[in-house]
């Protein structure tokens, strides 16, 4: 499931979100290869010639594009590029991602420390203003204050969950701490909500906010109300008792998302199919004892012959505990709840009204028109299990057919259809990390005027020597934001592919500049980038624009898991299959629209937008990844450099799209259920049932289809859909952003007569939806990207429409067409 960060304003610190793929990564050990070039070539920093702040682009930027290949792909290379960053004269650190703070784990004390001086101030000021000119700024103020919190909350938020050494773990979680616990005096602070409310209702002073001010006022103005600020005293007790009561819910439902029996006893026999050291690993006194709920049990439904004992594992696996699906029932009950003290008729109404949907009735028309929109290649993939089409029918009786035999025999129709051609193990001697990382480059260049740039890092500035840092270079603008690239494997690092925001862009005003400059004067401790414009950004990247305004840099961490290729041994660099190719240009879209969304408001800047709209920027990646014109620009075999052929990725995305019908309405079922427990049910009747609800929303959707899958009555998978926690009435946001996305690439880039790597289609992309981050309305994004005015309103014809382009047959890219 992939759902992008939310906007946020002050009082709601935006969850780090990152994305999980739901197929796990293929993991094979590889081999390193030294690129048969001269390391002399390349030890010295391209970047030297690179001003950071208001510089232009070195002017070597073919040095660049083989650099970038080289750092990922040597390991000599790499250790000669980076032996900057293992120098640490005198214990020397420049902090981690350069702020000045963070030298060592007591430096995130003396972090928070600092911002809360900095915050207790600006809220004085903002309390204070009483003329019409001092509310024209206190947007401005309220978004700087913001920041301030967003500064030491998000690091803090990456390193506790991220970093190798539990003293920078426990320190972070220390100043994340320190800095929600102001945050939650703030949510107190009526005087900031009277002072923001008075602003927004002077017209002089209304009128003199630029659009994105007003856009600014009116998210916090939102985020406020969330904090139920205008209730009365004891209407407002039970919303804070009521939020921490679905915090603590939420938290022990996630932890438990697992199904009721852990472990299934299988004679040896029962086994038949699976892989031989699979059972060899499980198996005691002649029985294997098979997990139940992970990776094998999943594998044991593909490939365990005996039907029998398919179903029993898949029963067991789709079951939860009842004490976990009745955790579940209390959460959704506690949403309506506080949805209805809030004034709203459910959770789902509250928390669409800010989003692309604007209401369940919207989302509820998407899902039906996509769902009809899907049924003919749902039709067409179910006609495969039909008998005389080269695979044992899984039927039982009639059009329904058994839920247990789905992946088994999708997964015997894939590998009687794979050409050796196909085969992983053939594709990725095309994708090295270090071509990959080159094309990604290449691609930004030719659609967006932008290239990423290695830099050499200072001690102290990564959390593992393996961190490459890439800075974006913009060809008119400059230095534009810096990467820090985690994408190596190693114990104890969270295997799952990631995109967190360090910090956001804004621009540095002009008083900040002077109230930092007037602080360190005459201070003899003060060091000498706190003087200059590196001091009001605690060290950490800015630069100006081409209109001289100084802008913080945004920063971001990729952190991705792949194997280094060590068993081969010799020069062999990192190999990545497909679908890592697919999932290192997803994260990537994520890091372009933080780089190109620089607004001058932090609240809005790149990926703080609607959660709907959150993942276009990343789901077209993906189909930039399988292009013919866009693999030309770096697909080369590591050892032979010769070109791929692109038959082979075309028959690989054509086997992988066997079932994706399939696989999109089961996604639409789930964004169904998720409607559902978020609508007014759970308060309408004593006895919520969610067991109930999930098999009648599964089984209205099977209906539509025939033949079909049907659910088992007897499960209750509900208590394992974790994501029912984490994004509460807006799973459809992924679907809803893949038809979008399958649009954008059909009409704006592919139809382009320059092709989909054309400057022309990469400038309209930007112009009109990533330079905005979130300050501009969704829908007008989309409506002047695909030139279609009927969508610039949104509402429920909007979604419908949407829902009718479909997404089943939009992922290919296979035809070059």
């Amino acid at each position: 499931m992939e759902v992008g960060p939310t906007s946020k304003g002050m009082l709601s610190v935006a969850q780090q979100r990152p994305w999980t793929c739901l197929q796990c990564l293929l993991r094979r050990q590889r081999g390193q290869r030294h690129l048969s070039t001269t390391i002399a070539g390349v030890t010295r920093a391209a970047f030297d010639r690179l001003r950071l702040r208001g510089g232009s682009a070195a002017p070597d930027a073919n040095h660049d594009d083989r650099t970038i290949r080289q750092v990922f792909d040597s390991r000599p290379v790499w250790q000669e590029f980076s032996r900057k960053a293992r120098r640490r004269p005198f214990g020397q650190s420049s902090g981690l991602f350069r702020n000045r703070y963070l030298k060592s784990p007591d430096g995130f004390g003396t972090f928070a420390g600092a911002t809360l001086v900095k915050c207790k101030r600006l809220v004085a000021r903002i309390l204070g203003v009483s003329t019409a000119d001092g509310y024209k700024t206190i947007v401005k103020d309220l978004d700087v204050l913001s920041d301030h919190l967003c500064r030491v909350i998000d690091p803090c938020d990456f390193v506790r969950a991220s970093h190798p050494d539990v003293r920078y773990q426990n320190a972070a979680t220390s100043a994340y701490t320190t800095m929600f616990e102001y945050m939650n005096q703030l949510n107190t602070t009526t005087g900031l909500h009277d002072q923001l409310r008075t602003a927004m209702a002077d017209p002089e002073v209304v009128g003199a906010w630029t659009e994105e001010e007003k856009i600014t006022a009116k998210i916090l103005m939102r985020d406020f109300a969330k904090s139920a600020i205008d209730l009365p005293v004891e209407a407002k007790q039970r919303f804070v008792g009521l939020s921490n009561e679905i915090q603590q819910l939420g938290s022990e439902f996630v932890d438990r998302t697992a199904p009721a029996q852990q472990t299934m006893i299988l004679k040896a026999g029962e086994a038949q199919g699976l892989e031989p050291a699979l059972v060899e690993s499980f198996q005691r006194g002649g029985k294997v004892f098979l997990p139940v709920g992970g990776a094998e049990s999943t594998m044991a439904l593909r490939t365990i012959e005996n039907a029998d004992t398919r179903r029993r594992i898949y029963l067991a696996s789709r079951t939860s505990r009842p004490e976990q699906v009745r955790r579940l029932e209390r959460l959704l009950k506690r949403r309506a709840e506080i949805a209805k003290l809030s004034g709203f008729s459910s959770y789902a109404h509250m928390t669409l009204a800010e989003k692309m949907a604007g209401s369940p009735e919207s989302v509820n028309r998407f899902l039906d028109a996509l769902s009809r929109s899907n049924q003919p290649r749902v039709r067409a993939e179910t006609r495969l299990f039909s008998p005389g089409r080269g695979l044992p029918a899984p039927q039982t009786a009639g059009s329904v057919l058994n839920a247990w035999d789905k992946d088994y025999y999708m997964s015997k129709y894939k590998m009687q259809n794979t050409p050796a051609t196909a085969r992983s193990e053939t594709l990725e001697q095309f994708f090295s990390l270090g071509t990959v990382m080159q094309g990604l480059s290449r691609l930004f260049s030719r659609l967006y005027g932008i290239r990423l740039v290695p830099r050499e890092t200072s001690p102290g500035e990564t959390w593992n020597d393996d961190v490459r840092r890439l800075d974006v270079v913009d060809e008119d603008e400059g230095h534009m934001a810096v990467l820090y690239c985690d994408l190596f494997e190693r114990p104890g690092k969270n295997p799952n592919p990631a995109h967190f925001t360090l910090r956001c862009s804004r621009r540095i005003w002009d008083d900040e500049l002077a109230e930092a400059a007037s602080q360190s004067q005459g201070r003899p401790d003060a060091e000498e980038e706190e003087k200059e414009e590196g001091g009001v950004t605690d060290g950490m990247a800015s630069a100006r624009n081409a209109r001289g305004e100084l802008y913080q840099l945004p920063t971001v961490a990729l952190l991705c898991d792949f194997s280094r290729s060590n068993s081969h041994g010799g020069d062999r660099p990192t190999l990545l299959s497909f679908r890592d190719v697919q999932t290192l240009f997803h994260e990537m879209g994520h890091a372009v629209h933080s780089v190109l969304g620089r607004t001058s408001m932090q609240n809005v800047s790149g990926t703080r937008c609607a959660t709907d709209f959150a993942e276009l920027p990343s789901v077209l990646m993906e189909d930039f990844a399988a292009d013919r014109d866009v693999l030309s620009l770096f697909a080369r075999h590591w050892h032979t450099d010769a070109s791929l052929p692109y038959e082979l990725v075309a028959e690989k995305v054509r086997l992988n799209q066997s079932f994706e019908g399939l696989d999109i309405q089961s996604q639409i079922v789930l964004a169904a259920v998720d409607q559902a427990y978020h609508s007014a049910l759970p308060l309408q009747h004593a006895s919520f049932d969610s067991t109930a609800v999930y098999h009648d929303v599964v089984g209205r959707y099977a209906s539509s289809s025939s033949p079909s899958f049907v659910e088992p009555r007897e499960t209750s998978w509900q208590g394992q859909f974790g994501h029912l926690f984490g994004y509460g009435a807006t799973y459809y946001s992924y679907l809803f952003d893949r038809a979008i996305a399958g649009k954008v690439w059909a009409d704006v880039f592919k139809r382009s007569e320059g092709g989909s790597v054309s400057r022309a289609s990469g400038a309209k992309f930007r112009d009109e939806v990533l330079r905005w981050g979130g300050s501009r309305d969704g829908w007008t994004c989309v409506a002047a990207v695909l030139g279609d005015d009927s969508l610039a309103d949104g509402g429920e014809a909007a979604m419908a429409k949407v829902g009718r382009w479909g997404v089943a047959s939009q992922r290919t890219g296979v035809d070059g067409s």
